[in-house]
């Protein structure tokens, strides 16, 4: 096989990986393609891994959305509610973060992962109430939820599901299931939200982007029905995503440290 071939290949399992992610937790999708594009498909800059990853999520989250819609697992109210109030917050985190050395940013990136993975093992218990959605009690709270998620999300580069979700859990109570596909939404406004700001300051790999949206679409549709398998056991979705988290925080804090 040649370099071409395999560095081809090496873009699109990748893509998959990250479309796999996003089908089956909600989120996770640039926790794992930024690393996968800096560290095993060779992107030496950061911001341009950052802008390519967040592109390529939000289209891969549309994907996913699609199919938990179909499966009626999506709360569109609060979708909403959350994905205007995060959007803003994402372009003003998206400026913030093409300020910061890529390296740093990657670091503090890992650092705030293994703190949400242990926010997400110690709720792991809490079924959810599936009646439970956004109305005027609880509205102020998920836009408050949403404005700051989207701000880390901008900053950091990321869909934010795996901010979202939790955010969606601790601001309305709904089950995991629901708020990992209502997720989606914000997930994929976001993406877009950091993408154009990355792209206006020519921070996008067309090609690597393209790939990874070929790679996202397969693994996302595997992703979405291996989380309705998964929910029907207590707190597997939850734990399932917060070794993902802990495991790939680990690399990137040894590789920001240690690494060339």
């Amino acid at each position: 096989m040649s370099d071409p071939l395999l560095q081809t290949g090496l873009e699109i399992f990748s893509g998959s990986l990250v479309g796999f992610t996003l089908g089956l937790i909600g989120g996770g999708g640039s926790i794992l393609a930024v690393p996968l594009m800096v560290y095993l498909v060779g992107v030496s800059n950061p911001h341009v891994a950052i802008g390519t990853s967040a592109l390529a999520v939000a289209i891969n989250a549309l994907v996913g959305l699609a199919q938990h819609a179909r499966a009626h697992t999506v709360k569109w109210r609060c979708a909403a509610i959350f994905a205007s109030c995060g959007v803003l917050g994402a372009f003003v985190g998206a400026s913030l973060g093409k300020a910061v050395d890529g390296k740093k940013l990657l670091l503090c990136f890992a650092i705030l992962m293994i703190g949400v993975g242990i926010l997400m093992l110690r709720g792991r218990r809490n079924e959810g109430c599936p009646g439970a959605s956004c109305n005027r009690d609880n509205a102020a709270k998920v836009a408050g939820y949403g404005a700051g998620t989207g701000l880390l999300s901008g900053f950091f580069g990321i869909g934010g599901g795996f901010l979202i979700v939790p955010g969606l859990i601790a601001s309305t109570g709904m089950p995991i299931l629901n708020a990992v596909g209502t997720s989606l939404v914000a997930v994929s406004a976001f993406g877009f939200s950091t993408a154009a700001s990355y792209m206006a300051s020519g921070y996008v790999d067309w090609s690597l982007a393209g790939l990874f949206i070929l790679g996202g679409a397969i693994g996302s549709l595997v992703g979405t029905r291996v989380a309705r398998s998964m929910a029907q056991s207590k707190g597997a979705l939850t734990i399932f995503f917060a070794c993902v988290i802990f495991c790939v925080a680990t690399y990137m804090i040894w590789q920001c440290l240690f690494g060339r």
